[in-house]
């Protein structure tokens, strides 16, 4: 399963897991917080799954550092777990 998380919409952590639980079905005691989102790609989600974040900024990469950290872990971890993010695309004007 991939599943696709757009950053434009996304200005802190409580968007972020609100925007995870519309898109995953996560269990009833999801607490929003890393801890949570590691035990459950590593234990208690549907796999394969592919995570990825498009249209992060530069500073939502400093925002969601630890995010990041964390989601690198649970791939290193999990065999069929794969995650990926992108930075905002600008376009030249001319």
């Amino acid at each position: 399963m991939e599943v696709y998380i757009d950053f434009l919409e996304i200005g802190d952590y409580e968007d972020f897991y609100a925007q995870l639980k519309e898109k995953l079905t996560l269990p009833e005691h999801f607490g929003d917080n890393l801890d949570a989102l590691f035990d459950v790609i590593t234990g208690e989600i549907e796999i394969p799954l592919h995570l990825e974040f498009v249209n992060m900024s530069v500073e939502q990469l400093e925002i969601f550092e630890d995010l990041l950290t964390t989601l690198e872990d649970a791939e290193d971890e999990v065999e069929d777990f794969t995650f990926a993010y992108y930075l905002e695309q600008y376009e030249d004007e001319e």
